[in-house]
C-alpha cells in the first residue's frame, strides 16, 4: 500500500492551498484517513481527520479555515486550507488506516511528506 501526498507550496498569508492524498495497493477498506503536520523543531501534531462515514476532526488552530474531505471511490482524502497564516507553515503527511486486501489486518500508512510554506 502506498500514501502519494501532493499539493504543497509557497503561498502568502491569507491565501489558500489544497493538499491531496491517494491510495493505492492492496486495500480491501479504508477506515480512518487524515492529516498530521510537523513544523521545524515541533513534534507531528494531527491536524484533521476524517472517518469513512465523513465525520470529521480538526485541531483547534484550523477550525474554520481548513476543511478535510475523501473519495472512497478514488481513494483520496483532501486538505483545503484557506487563510492560511505563517504558523501553518509545515511538512504535512497524510495517513490511512487500511484493512488489507491480503489479510484483512488493520495497517496504519503515511505519505511522503509534503511542505506547506506560508510568509507573512
Amino acid at each position: 500500500v502506498q500514501l502519494q501526498a501532493s499539493g504543497g507550496g509557497l503561498v502568502q498569508a491569507g491565501g489558500f492551498l489544497r493538499l491531496s492524498c491517494v491510495a493505492s495497493g492492496s486495500i480491501f477498506s479504508l477506515n480512518g484517513m487524515g492529516w498530521y503536520r510537523q513544523a521545524p523543531g515541533k513534534q507531528r501534531e494531527l491536524v484533521a481527520d476524517i472517518t469513512s462515514g465523513g465525520i470529521t476532526h480538526y485541531t483547534d488552530s484550523v477550525k474554520g479555515r481548513f476543511t478535510i474531505s475523501r473519495d472512497n471511490a478514488k481513494k483520496t482524502v483532501d486538505l483545503r486550507m484557506n487563510s492560511l497564516k505563517p504558523e501553518d507553515t509545515a511538512v504535512y503527511y497524510c495517513y490511512a488506516v487500511v484493512q488489507s486486501s491480503d489479510s484483512y489486518n488493520l495497517y496504519h500508512y503515511w505519505g511522503q511528506g509534503t511542505q506547506v510554506t506560508v510568509s507573512s
